[in-house]
C-alpha cells in the first residue's frame, strides 16, 4: 500500500452545487436568502496559501472535482487512500434546522460527487455540532457507508468539546469505530484568540493552536476518555510542536489539583499518547533531523503523526509533501501504518 493522506480538501464552489441534495423547502430558502459562501477556516480564495497557481482552475478555485484531486495529488504522490475533509462552514449557521440541512447536503454531495467517482477516496462526516441530537442522527444515518471513516468539527465552536453535552456524539462515534476529527477553523461565536479579534490573517492562522490546546485540555480533564476508552481524536492543521510543552503543563497542574477531577485516572501524557493523533501539514518544526528527533523524543511516541498533504492548501514547495527533517525510519509509519492503526475502517479495506 502507498500513502494514506489523512487531510485533503474538496472545494464547494458555492451552495448551488448542494441544491440537488436538499429538499424543496431548503432549496428555496438557500436561493431566496442567497446563502452562497460559508467559510469556517478563513482561507481567502485568492490568497497564495489557499492553493498553488498550477492547481487553480475555473474562477481561480482548486480541487473542484475528484478528477482534479486525482491528477493534482493522488496520482502525483502515490496516494492509495485519501480522506476528504470538506471545510464548508455548516457550523457557522445559527439556525439549527438550516445547519442540519446543509450538513446532510454536504455529506451526500461528498458521497455522490467524490466517493462514487474515485475508489481511493474516503470522507469525514460533517456534523451540525450546534445540535447534538441531530449530529448523532447524522452519524447513525451514514455509519453503514464504510467510506465515511470519521466525523469532523471545527476547532473553535460555542463550547469546549469535553463538556457533557457533547458526550452522546462520542458514544455514537465509539459505537461505530469512528474517530473525532478536529480541524483548524471556527464557528466565530468567540474571538479566535483569548484576547479578542486579530487584525490580520497571519495572526488568525498562528493563533489556531490556542484553540487546539483548549480542546485537548477539555477532553482530557472532563474525563471523555475514561467514559469512552475506544475514542480516538485527530487534530488537523494544528501544528505539532506546541503539544509536548502544553501537555507537560496540564499534567503539572493536574498533579496538584487532581482531587477536582478524580475521573482522570491516568497521567495526561499517557492519555494524550493513546488517544490523540496529529496530521503533519502544516509542519511547524525546523528542517533539521536532530531537532525533529528531539521533538519526537518529547512526544515519547512515534505513533501520533499522520501523513497529510493538506491539498489544495499550499503548505509546502514543489512535491515535498513529506516535511524535510523527518527521519527516514519514520516515513512508513507516518505515511501508512499510523493511519491504519487510527482508522478501523481503513484496516478493514
Amino acid at each position: 500500500m502507498g500513502r494514506i493522506d489523512c487531510d485533503i480538501h474538496p472545494t464547494i464552489p458555492d451552495s448551488r452545487v448542494l441544491l440537488p441534495y436538499m429538499d424543496a423547502h431548503w432549496r428555496e430558502e438557500v436561493v431566496d436568502r442567497e446563502v452562497l459562501f460559508l467559510d469556517t477556516v478563513g482561507y481567502p480564495p485568492n490568497a497564495p496559501l489557499t492553493a498553488r497557481p498550477d492547481w487553480r482552475r475555473a474562477g481561480g478555485r482548486a480541487a473542484l472535482t475528484a478528477a482534479d484531486m486525482a491528477s493534482d495529488a493522488l496520482d502525483r504522490w502515490n496516494i492509495d487512500i485519501a480522506i476528504c475533509n470538506c471545510l464548508f462552514g455548516v457550523q457557522l449557521i445559527h439556525n439549527d434546522d438550516m445547519a442540519v440541512a446543509f450538513a446532510r447536503a454536504v455529506n451526500d454531495w461528498i458521497a455522490a460527487e467524490w466517493l462514487d467517482r474515485d475508489p481511493r477516496l474516503r470522507a469525514s462526516i460533517i456534523l451540525p455540532i450546534q445540535n447534538v441530537d441531530r449530529s448523532v442522527h447524522e452519524i447513525e444515518r451514514l455509519a453503514d457507508d464504510r467510506r465515511f471513516v470519521q466525523a469532523m468539527v471545527p476547532c473553535m465552536g460555542e463550547a469546549p468539546l469535553g463538556r457533557r453535552q457533547f458526550w452522546p456524539i462520542y458514544a455514537a462515534l465509539e459505537r461505530h469505530g469512528l474517530p473525532l476529527a478536529i480541524h483548524a477553523g471556527s464557528s466565530y461565536r468567540h474571538p479566535v484568540t483569548s484576547l479578542g479579534w486579530p487584525s490580520y490573517l497571519s495572526e488568525d492562522y498562528a493563533a489556531q493552536s490556542q484553540g487546539f490546546q483548549s480542546q485537548l485540555a477539555s477532553l482530557v480533564c472532563e474525563g471523555v476518555f475514561t467514559k469512552f476508552p475506544g475514542l480516538k481524536v485527530v487534530l488537523m492543521e494544528s501544528g505539532v510542536t506546541w503539544l509536548p510543552g502544553f501537555v507537560w503543563r496540564v499534567q503539572k497542574f493536574w498533579r496538584a489539583m487532581k482531587r477536582e477531577a478524580p475521573w482522570v485516572e491516568r497521567l495526561p501524557t499517557e492519555i494524550v499518547r493513546d488517544h490523540f493523533r496529529l496530521t503533519i501539514q502544516p509542519f511547524d518544526a525546523p528542517a533539521d533531523v536532530g531537532d525533529i528527533e528531539r521533538i519526537i523524543d518529547h512526544f515519547e511516541s512515534d505513533d501520533m503523526f499522520l501523513f497529510a498533504s493538506d491539498y489544495p492548501h499550499w503548505q509546502f514547495d514543489g512535491d515535498a509533501v513529506m516535511p524535510a527533517g523527518i527521519p527516514e525510519r519514520l516515513h512508513g509509519k507516518i505515511e501508512r501504518d499510523n493511519a491504519l492503526a487510527t482508522y478501523a475502517r481503513l484496516r478493514a479495506v
